[in-house]
């Protein structure tokens, strides 16, 4: 079997279902379009988020995941790294609005009371405080690991 060709057995089960799902999810989407009460003024928000995400976000994310691959050469580092990226990403992601718009429409007790941007800074700074920290940690353990199997070795 030539590689990349035919990975289903040759049965073309995958492309059925890629085709059956694809159909369902242009259904979906039909569908939806039917029962939006106005869609014109949607319109923009609906195709600017895929958009958005396509041209900016996901190329960034792209680059960022080439520069930290080609700057740390630990894998175990590496993938802290990426894991604090995007949690970070999300955080951000909830707090946008809270930020950008902190009120859009009449006050609600108890939510628009609080001072997000103070509540995000100290989540960042708990979150890559605790990726530090556990970096130390794996440091500090390697070292110590090290050291006894030095001693065990010049024990023998």
């Amino acid at each position: 079997m030539t590689p990349g060709a035919g990975q289903d057995g040759g049965t073309g089960t995958v492309r059925v279902a890629r085709t059956v799902l694809i159909g369902l999810g242009l259904a979906a989407a039909a569908y939806g379009v039917t029962v939006l009460p106005r869609p014109g003024p949607l319109l923009p928000w609906l195709l600017a988020g895929p958009l958005l995400h396509d041209l900016l976000v996901a190329p960034l994310v792209g680059l960022v995941g080439l520069v930290l691959g080609r700057l740390v050469p630990d894998r175990t580092t590496r993938t802290r790294i990426g894991a604090g990226l995007a949690v970070t990403a999300i955080l951000l992601l909830v707090a946008v609005p809270l930020l950008w718009r902190p009120a859009p429409g009449p006050p609600n007790p108890g939510l628009q009371d609080r001072n997000y941007l103070i509540q995000l800074a100290i989540w960042l700074a708990v979150l890559w405080g605790g990726i530090a920290i556990g970096q130390r940690l794996r440091r500090r353990v390697a070292r110590s690991r090290q050291k006894r199997e030095g001693a065990a070795d010049s024990a023998r």
